[in-house]
């Protein structure tokens, strides 16, 4: 693989050498850390580049300066927070192809999945607008209860403080800027913490905001161990909350440490996919196969399973391997037609090829697939997987496409609902009222009728439930979850204003 080169408007952000040496960002500077990783693409198992690995006393830096700054972003006016974000979304758009391809080769993603997590960060900027608008107070009139009939309120939001991001491997540059921007945008400063297997176009956007504006202080950006920078910051009484995506293990962990800090958690799913004997097979297939094998199904919101009712199963099973065809598979690198790469790294197709073994030793059909090389794990069908199977249960954050069958839609809601799990699921079928039934009855936060699970941008709230998280993001909503409610209410009796009780109409 070629060498990782950018060009001359982010030198500041990393040094020349064998390898491009990053640093990190902290009190508005690219500081030089003393220790680094290796950082090592899935493409082709190389080292691209070294990645700075912060100690405590980084960290210490890091949140002293996120608190001594927080006024700065608090006391600009709403006005200049907006449009500097408007700035930075310029910025990134006028560099995305740069950001896009050193996304590509730090994390093997195809190019339509690269140019799409993009494209996705600079359109969530572009919402910030419509985000502001919850930032809006209200005011109540105490005359409605007979205890308050001479006082008001005002209901205003107010800024946490420092908000710590914690973001995925998965998405490492979207789910950053998801995080970063309703927060700044909402008057905290934020300390990130990007991926380790692939911070670079993250570093990259970070040296965006620094040169179009972002006050001095207001946005550390941070890599290293998670299990040591992780736990450090979580503890640490600076930190107001913390806003994190990833593993289920590692959510339950922040919170048994986090104490009475506010957090919100985007955990894992077991995304099911529900197939009626009145769908349109056509359609239902193709979303089941693209909900299952886009990212190489490394998406919390993946179709993880497929529950199709056993009298239209074998028909439905053919048209499951008619559109597997439509996925071009390979190196990433060799041109922007192929849509599906290599999971993050070896290990992880070491774990998806267990699942996939489980799964036929207890009695499944493997179809398709089922081998790998290092990191790339064939797009990968299994039929009439017994529940009994690992994989049928487990979050599988693979290419394979998990074919089960069930007898009606009431055995698929007792087996949806059987799941630790509750983010995502969808249903395929013409009928309204069992489509109703089903998305009334499914445990998730999100349910999507014909057509398979995608956050896209946020333009709608979403979020988990069960082991899948708390708290919701999306536009508008991730700015209630950084920011507390304060009530100021007023004694107008004081000076004998307000209206005044009479009690006469009382039972």
């Amino acid at each position: 693989m070629e060498k990782l080169k950018l060009s001359e408007y982010f030198s500041n952000i990393y040094d020349n050498g064998e390898y491009p040496r990053f640093k990190v960002l902290i009190d508005g500077k690219w500081v030089k850390t003393k220790d680094t990783f290796d950082l090592v693409s899935s493409v082709d198992e190389s080292k691209i580049a070294e990645i700075g690995s912060v100690s405590k006393e980084d960290l210490d830096l890091a949140v002293k300066s996120a608190n001594d700054n927080k006024d700065k972003i608090r006391g600009m006016a709403a006005i200049d927070r907006l449009e500097l974000i408007n700035k930075i979304r310029k910025e990134i758009e006028a560099h995305k192809e740069e950001i896009v391809k050193a996304l590509m080769m730090e994390s093997g993603k195809a190019y339509g999945s690269a140019n799409g997590e993009i494209n996705a960060a600079i359109e969530r900027l572009r919402l910030s607008m419509e985000d502001s608008r919850k930032i809006m107070g209200e005011y109540i009139p105490g005359d409605w209860s007979s205890d308050t009939t001479k006082k008001i309120a005002l209901v205003i939001r107010e800024p946490l403080g420092v908000v710590l991001g914690i973001s995925p491997f998965n998405y490492p540059v979207y789910t950053s800027i998801a995080k970063i921007m309703p927060a700044l945008l909402s008057g905290n400063s934020v300390i990130m913490k990007p991926p380790s297997s692939d911070p670079i176009a993250m570093l990259m956007c970070a040296e965006i905001f620094r040169k179009c504006g972002v006050p001095s202080g207001t946005l550390q950006v941070i890599t290293g161990s998670g299990s040591i920078a992780g736990d450090y910051l979580i503890e640490n009484k600076n930190i107001n909350m913390i806003s994190f995506t990833g593993s289920t293990s590692v959510g339950k962990h922040i919170a048994e440490v986090a104490g009475l800090k506010k957090i919100h958690l985007e955990l894992g799913g077991k995304g099911t996919a529900i197939v009626l004997d009145d769908s349109d097979l056509d359609l239902a297939a193709k979303e089941c196969v693209k909900g299952s094998l886009e990212l190489a199904g490394q998406r919390c919101d993946a179709v993880s399973r497929v529950l199709v009712v056993e009298n239209i199963a074998e028909k439905f099973y053919k048209k499951i391997e008619e559109h597997l065809n439509d996925y071009k598979f390979d190196n990433p690198l060799k041109n922007n037609d192929i849509n599906m790469g290599p999971v993050i790294n070896k290990k992880a197709a070491e774990r998806i090829d267990s699942m996939v073994k489980d799964a036929v030793n207890n009695g499944a059909k493997l179809v398709k697939g089922g081998k790998f090389n290092n990191s790339y794990y064939e797009p990968t069908i299994l039929e009439d997987v017994p529940l009994s199977a690992q994989i049928a249960n487990e979050e599988t954050f693979g290419p394979v496409i998990t074919l089960i069958k069930v007898k009606d839609e009431d055995e698929a809601i007792l087996i949806a609902n059987k799941s630790n799990y509750g983010l995502d699921s969808a249903v395929f079928t013409n009928d309204f009222y069992r489509a109703w039934k089903i998305m009334k009855a499914l445990q998730v936060g999100n349910i999507t009728l014909n057509s398979a699970p995608s956050h896209g941008t946020a333009y709608f709230p979403f979020g988990g439930v069960k082991d899948s998280g708390a708290g919701k993001e999306g536009v508008g909503y991730s700015i209630e979850e950084m920011t507390n409610i304060k009530t100021m209410v007023f004694n107008l009796g004081a000076k004998d204003l307000g209206k005044p009780y009479s009690g006469q109409f009382k039972d």
